[in-house]
């Protein structure tokens, strides 16, 4: 299971034609929005979950240098 990084470029230029071709050139510019909106969510989430994951560390070094 390679993953995306699999894909490579030829792969994703015949995705990018079926889309095109489904889609419409006037319909891209909304698609690659609301994808880009999609994505920075998720990076936004994902960043609250690693800053949540770094709390108790960050409790637990502060006790350490109190001490």
């Amino acid at each position: 299971m390679g993953g995306l990084g699999a894909i490579g470029v030829p792969g994703l230029i015949i995705i990018l034609v079926i889309v095109l071709i489904v889609f419409g050139p006037k319909k891209l510019p909304e698609i690659g929005g609301a994808v880009g909106k999609t994505f920075a969510e998720f990076k936004k989430s994902t960043k609250g979950l690693m800053d949540d994951d770094d709390e108790p560390a960050k409790k637990i070094e502060k006790k350490s240098d109190a001490s």
